[in-house]
């Protein structure tokens, strides 16, 4: 096997107080130029993840891998590349890291050799239980060479006694618990597998005769290719030959899709149970402002996150839309600041209060979400100091008060604003004049859904209301703190 894999210095993250993104991954089956479109795949998901990229392509001979830090159109944007990437078989992934997880180890896809051959695995998701299993492996004699829970399953698929690699990849399956989108490549087979609740999103394509999956649609949208259908929970898909076979060996389990899929991760433009997340968004600003009494003079989003509920919120209410704040979209997250003054600058470097579209007025500002409320806490002085009349504060989602286990990088309880404070106290510490959250009925109703009437179908909606599908097994009693507690867990793979 030739295998190819470039390294750059790991670079210091910025700070981000809001939850961060998840990860992308792509893969194609049996196309010319296979790496050339999983390249461009990952680039419409590249805000799933900032962090690192990298792609795995098999040219039926050998598998080559390259992975680099950054972003995808800074390392996967010329010939030179892409030509280290032949074969008409190919799997990529976006990655997001916590703190302690950056090294180029850890950038995905990760290869192995097993008796059946080599297997490529990108994973979207955390495993809730991969500290105790990867501690029952290395019992038994496995090596680990990351610190990632991705890492887990490749090592379960190895040492599984079945015979075939489906059946290898089933057993491994039926031993995790939590959220998860895989997609893994073997010899001329692409597979595609959804964690039993669906909790992470994976969607199929296709494109002439070749299948494609992808975290989001609009993956699909920038090669080209037409939307199938939605991986189910619970499901392995598999492609062999240009056709697409299934099988589901998990008991049936009701659909629990992660809700801040519709809230914040997924791009506006991509499909989600048949509407765009954008739709979705302005929904929530629409029920949001039926929440609302107060007078204001016009509606501010928090570019570009409130921006679809804003728009919402102003065409419900018929009060000016305004972009009272500018963003700055040439500060990348990996931007080093280079003093204590200059960091103390903060959310400037990213936003900046447009002074004559404010001064004066009486604003409602909007925003997707408020997780530690130091963000919000800078933007609302910055529109006081522009010269703001009144700020009010207005979420588009209800309070988050429980952490996430299934590959969000939400803070612990601890850190959670919502979570240790009451609606006056968090008005109060981000300086606004009103502070109001949707509720969770208007959550689900701008979804079109009657959560009172329970007609809904149950989304993973622990953030706000502590119901976990899954069991967060490493998070409970002595597991909660272990030598492996740096573990690169979920969209940190």
């Amino acid at each position: 096997m030739k295998k190819i894999i470039k390294t750059q210095k790991s670079k210091l993250k910025k700070y981000n107080p809001k939850i961060k993104e998840e990860c992308g991954v792509f893969g194609i089956s049996n196309v010319e130029e296979a790496s050339a479109l999983t390249a461009l795949g990952l680039h419409a998901l590249q805000h799933r993840g900032q962090e690192g990229c990298g792609i795995i392509s098999y040219d039926e001979k050998n598998y080559h891998a390259e992975k680099r830090f950054g972003l995808v159109g800074d390392n996967f944007n010329n010939e030179k590349i892409l030509k280290n990437l032949p074969g008409k078989f190919a799997i990529g992934h976006n990655r997001y890291s916590t703190t302690g997880g950056t090294t180029i180890r850890n950038i995905q896809p990760f290869f192995a050799d097993t008796y059946n051959g080599g297997i490529g695995i990108s994973h979207n998701g955390n495993i809730t239980n991969a500290i105790t299993l990867r501690n029952k492996l290395v019992k038994e004699g496995a090596i680990f060479h990351t610190t990632s829970d991705t890492e887990t399953i490749v090592q379960l698929i190895a040492k599984s006694k079945r015979i075939k690699t489906i059946e290898k990849i089933t057993d491994a399956l039926f031993q995790i618990q939590g959220g998860y989108a895989l997609v893994m490549l073997t010899q001329n087979t692409l597979i595609g597998v959804r964690d039993p609740f669906g909790i992470r999103p994976l969607v199929i394509g296709k494109i002439k005769n070749s299948y494609v999956f992808a975290s989001e649609t609009c993956a699909l949208d920038i090669i080209g290719a037409k939307y199938i259908r939605d991986v189910e929970n619970g499901e392995i898909v598999y492609i062999e030959k240009n056709e697409l076979k299934s099988v589901k060996p998990f008991p049936i389990k009701k659909t629990r899709p992660c809700v801040f899929e519709y809230i914040y991760f997924s791009r506006p433009d991509s499909i989600l149970s048949g509407k765009t997340a954008y739709e979705y968004r302005k929904n929530f600003g629409v029920e949001l402002a039926k929440e609302t009494n107060i007078e204001a003079d016009i509606i501010v989003p928090v570019p570009d996150s409130g921006n679809a509920a804003a728009l919402g919120f102003s065409q419900y209410t018929k009060k000016k839309f305004e972009l009272g704040l500018i963003r700055n979209h040439y500060v990348g997250r990996t931007f080093i600041e280079p003093s204590q003054k200059i960091r103390s600058l903060g959310v400037k470097l990213k936003l900046n209060a447009n002074k004559s579209s404010i001064s004066n007025k009486k604003i409602i500002l909007i925003d997707d979400s408020l997780v530690r409320g130091t963000t919000c806490y800078k933007i609302v002085k910055m529109l006081y100091d522009a010269g703001a009349k009144e700020v009010h504060v207005r979420i588009a989602c209800p309070e988050i008060r429980y952490p996430d286990f299934y590959g969000v990088d939400t803070p612990t309880k601890e850190e959670l604003l919502a979570a240790n404070k009451s609606n006056d106290e968090i008005c109060k510490y981000i300086g606004a004049k009103s502070l109001k959250f949707l509720s969770i009925n208007g959550l689900y109703k701008a979804m079109g859904f009657d959560k009172r009437n329970n007609t809904y179908p149950q989304l993973t909606d622990h953030y706000f209301t502590g119901d976990y599908p899954v069991e967060p097994v490493d998070h409970l009693g002595n597991n909660k703190i272990t030598q492996l507690s740096l573990l690169s867990t979920g969209s940190n793979n």
